[in-house]
């Protein structure tokens, strides 16, 4: 919490309090096209998998969530992937000028792939540590559906056959709150890892750095300046 507060306060300070909010265009410019692609896939994809294990096989059903959360990600996370890694980019941008204006995620995309700029590697930059993103998102999905669906399922069950509106919403909150915050803790390394490996200067580097590397590296570092 005071790292988070001393990081929030030397932005304000060096850059300005908009640069509180960088990224923000990228962040809302990600979430509809993932939403979009996350959701419907992963209603598809459990509804057709329920019918199947029920009728074929009733002991598999349990881990329908858990699969339908795992292809549904990974669909998603394979097709926003670019604009994901300019949000972070834009958001670890550190401006030299508060009056210039901070580049938004078309040049930032353009500027991972320009060779200018040292990468030789073409559009295969945009995709700079998906296998990082992969490796922390469809962790982190499969073990959120796995929880959340029995959980929402198991309040409501106790609140009777016919409960109120306000109630099956703060099911769904309650299982959702217990789900991501269980998911989040058990994936926070890798979303680490995800954000260096994304951040990474080097373009060379950046294309054959694995989570294994990037996370042994942060161990010994952190051990190196305690």
């Amino acid at each position: 919490m005071f790292s988070t507060k001393l990081s929030a306060r030397n932005n304000f300070m060096q850059e300005g309090f908009s640069r509180l909010w960088r990224g923000t265009n990228a962040s809302l410019t990600l979430a509809i096209p993932t939403v979009g692609i996350y959701m419907p896939c992963y209603d598809y994809f459990r509804n057709i998998m329920e019918e199947f294990t029920t009728e074929k096989s009733p002991s598999l059903t349990v881990y329908v969530p858990l699969v339908a959360g795992t292809i549904a990600r990974s669909l998603a996370c394979i097709s926003c992937y670019p604009v994901e890694l300019a949000r972070t980019r834009m958001q670890a941008f550190k401006g030299t000028q508060r009056n210039v204006k901070l580049p938004g995620v078309w040049k930032t995309l353009v500027d991972v792939v320009n060779p200018v700029k040292g990468s030789n590697n073409g559009y295969r930059m945009l995709w700079t540590g998906l296998g990082a993103q992969l490796a922390r998102d469809v962790p982190f999905s499969a073990i959120c559906w796995s929880i959340l669906e029995p959980t929402r399922r198991s309040i409501q069950s106790a609140m009777g056959e016919e409960p109120r509106a306000g109630s099956i919403i703060g099911a769904n909150f309650a299982a959702g709150f217990v789900a991501g915050a269980v998911a989040a803790a058990a994936t926070c390394p890798l979303d680490v890892a995800k954000t260096r490996r994304q951040i990474e200067k080097n373009t060379d580097r950046a294309m054959t750095m694995t989570t294994r590397q990037t996370l042994a590296e942060i161990w010994r570092y952190e051990l190196e300046i305690h």
